[in-house]
Parts: structure tokens; C-alpha cells; sequence
């Protein structure tokens, strides 16, 4: 029995003695262990509020992913000149490595793709409405290698770019 007690009295004191350092250790030591930091703590300043028109609303991404393709329409002409120079640039940047210099589907990237990728002369591509090409561009092809680039290029670039495939005409 005296050895029990002595081994809970033993305990009892280890526990104190390391209570009082840790506890020591936190007040005096000008780095504790964190119990207090001098972090600002919740609702200590006022939240700031956004200004009007910093979260958008309307528009975006999501406006032509829920639209049908037939309803969306390009936000300048197709047929302008500088706007077709725009997009051949912006087809040199995110196009040609799978559709080719050619615009035939041998690019670098492309000729190793099993189906290769479409011929942007093919009247089949040529026929389709700029709606259905910018969510082909956008959000990609179900079944097929085209990969969706909305998150890569601005939607304003995607016009562009459908601007200079259809300026390229049929074979």
C-alpha cells in the first residue's frame, strides 16, 4: 500500500513540477508556447466591406457554359481585319502545337493524337455557327481531343482566334 501511495505521490509531484515549468517557461520566456500571440483575433477590426461590383453577378464563364450555342454571338465583327490579324496571333499561341501551322491537324503536339485533330478547313468546321465553335473552344469536345481552354484564353481571344479559322475558308 505505502508503495502505491508512493508511486501516486511520485507521479503527482513529476506533474506539478512540470506544470509549474511549462507555466514559467510561458510567462517568463519573451517566445512561449503560443498560449498568447499577438495575432489579431476574430472580429477584433471590423470586416471590411467590398466595394459594388467586386464580385461579378452576371456574365463570366458561367453565362456561356449555360447558354445555348445558337444564342451566342461574337461581341465584334468576325470579318475585320485587325480582328482576324488577333486571332492568328492568338492561334500561333494556344492552336497551331495540336492543329498545325497548316491548319490541317499536324501539328507538333497533334500528329500523335489518335483521332488526329479536325481540319479547320474541313467544311464541316467551316459550316458550324461561331456559337457551337466558341463552346467546342470553351469547354471542349465529349469523346474528343480537344481540350477546354476557357480557363486559358480570355473569351474576347477565343472570338479572335474563331474569327481567323473562318477566314481561312474551306479546302
Amino acid at each position: 500500500m505505502i508503495r502505491i501511495l508512493s508511486v501516486v505521490l511520485i507521479a503527482c509531484t513529476v506533474g506539478l513540477v512540470a506544470w509549474g515549468l511549462i507555466t514559467a517557461y510561458d510567462t517568463l520566456m519573451p517566445v512561449g508556447r503560443m498560449w498568447r500571440t499577438p495575432a489579431i483575433k476574430p472580429h477584433e477590426h471590423p470586416i471590411p466591406v467590398m466595394p459594388a461590383g467586386s464580385v461579378p453577378t452576371r456574365g463570366g464563364e458561367a453565362f456561356y457554359h449555360s447558354a445555348a450555342a445558337e444564342d451566342l454571338k461574337p461581341p465584334f465583327s468576325l470579318t475585320d481585319p485587325a480582328v482576324i490579324a488577333a486571332g492568328k496571333t492568338g492561334y500561333g499561341y494556344y492552336c497551331v502545337h495540336c492543329h498545325g501551322k497548316n491548319d490541317d491537324g499536324y501539328g507538333t503536339v497533334g500528329q500523335s493524337f489518335a483521332p488526329k485533330p479536325r481540319d479547320l478547313r474541313d467544311a464541316k468546321v467551316q459550316t458550324m455557327a461561331e456559337g457551337t465553335l466558341f463552346k467546342e473552344i470553351s469547354f471542349g469536345i465529349p469523346g474528343g481531343r480537344q481540350p477546354a481552354l476557357a480557363t486559358t484564353i480570355a473569351p474576347e481571344d477565343r472570338w479572335r482566334v474563331i474569327a481567323y479559322v473562318k477566314s481561312l475558308g474551306p479546302r
